[in-house]
């Protein structure tokens, strides 16, 4: 598989275009901060009222409703929360969407999902960072970026001397996802395989495997403190040596007692019977089944902030004693308060 680089991009197509970016949260923030330091024609649209639209302006950055952002903008970036799309783009986008304007998402949810369902005449592509829209911001300051994968859906393309890809690669390098590679691939795989790595690993399968190692210990007698250092604090640390080296490399840091313990301890809690329950997960999302589950759910929420099954779990995680715990020992430990990569304040 090719992996593009820097100067496999052309930063100077996006540059030639006034870009809207639709929502100003976790991914709408980066987007916007980091194709404006690149030197592109930003505009964020937002609904009036927005609570994020002082947050964009103090950051610099130009302001619109979003039809008035839309219309006449060359690329329309959508990075309103999933759940919001297909009704934004109904209403708000596609009514003001110029001739020969591209259609961009970092997540092809809707557009796998036929939730949203363009004419042949657009370009349909994908920016997508992998990883999550502070980090994408943060390490674009630091002067790195964040691996990225891109798509075409459809090229509707025909008056430029370049592709709808040649457009994906542009932002990408706009967005400083060709300093880290960026791969390409497809809607459907980039859609199925984030939502399987989200809840079978990455969000999911590890937060409930952390709280599970902190029940077992505290449930056991020990000390939350000692559990919250056990399993919750010391993950980071593991995962740091994974992402720099693979797991070969943590092996090689950690002691022989915990690299031994990894071999015989491990398969007893990630079973055959594991494999056979992400195996399900992953059906569940190929069949569009999670998909309409999750809007369902969304559907019944009246303020827009997550329906009855999103707010009893978010409830619990809130209430679990981990978050209590931690709370009181990260407040002790400074130096996690330097430099935050959420800020609420600002993104």
């Amino acid at each position: 598989m090719k992996i593009y680089y820097d100067e496999d991009a052309n930063l100077d197509i996006v540059k030639g275009m006034r870009v809207a970016i639709i929502g100003y949260g976790s991914q709408g923030h980066a987007h916007a901060n980091n194709l404006n330091d690149s030197g592109v024609n930003v505009i964020v649209g937002l609904r009036n009222g927005s609570s994020s639209w002082s947050k964009a302006e103090e950051a610099g950055l130009k302001v619109e409703t979003v039809e008035d952002a839309v219309n006449g903008s060359d690329l329309v970036m959508i990075l309103a929360p999933d759940e919001f799309q297909k009704d934004i783009y109904e209403k708000q986008i596609q009514p003001n969407l110029k001739d020969g304007a591209i259609l961009a998402f970092a997540h092809g949810f809707n557009i796998h999902f036929k939730k949203i369902l363009p004419d042949d005449s657009t370009s349909v592509i994908m920016i997508a960072p992998k990883g999550p829209g502070h980090t994408v911001r943060s390490t674009y300051n630091d002067n790195g970026g964040v691996p990225s994968l891109i798509a075409v859906f459809q090229d509707a393309i025909s008056d430029k001397p370049y592709s709808a890809k040649d457009v994906a690669l542009s932002y990408a390098k706009a967005n400083g996802g060709t300093r880290a590679g960026v791969l390409e691939t497809s809607f459907k795989e980039e859609t199925e395989t984030d939502l399987f790595g989200e809840q079978a690993v990455l969000c999911g399968g590890m937060t409930a495997l952390i709280k599970a190692g902190y029940e077992t210990l505290v449930e056991g007698g020990y000390s939350p403190e000692m559990a919250y250092f056990e399993c919750l604090h010391e993950t980071k640390l593991i995962v740091d040596l994974i992402h720099e080296g693979g797991i070969a490399n943590m092996h090689y840091s950690i002691s022989n007692t915990a690299e031994y313990g990894d071999y015989v301890s491990g398969p007893k809690v990630i079973t055959e019977d594991t494999k056979i329950a992400m195996k399900e997960i992953l059906k569940n999302i190929q069949s569009g089944n999670f998909a309409n589950e999750f809007l369902d759910d969304c559907r019944q929420s009246n303020d827009g902030s997550g329906g009855p099954t999103m707010k009893s779990n978010r409830e619990a995680t809130k209430n679990h004693s981990i978050e209590a715990v931690g709370l009181e020992l990260r407040s002790k430990m400074k130096f996690l308060n330097t430099k935050k990569l959420v800020d609420k304040e600002i993104n």
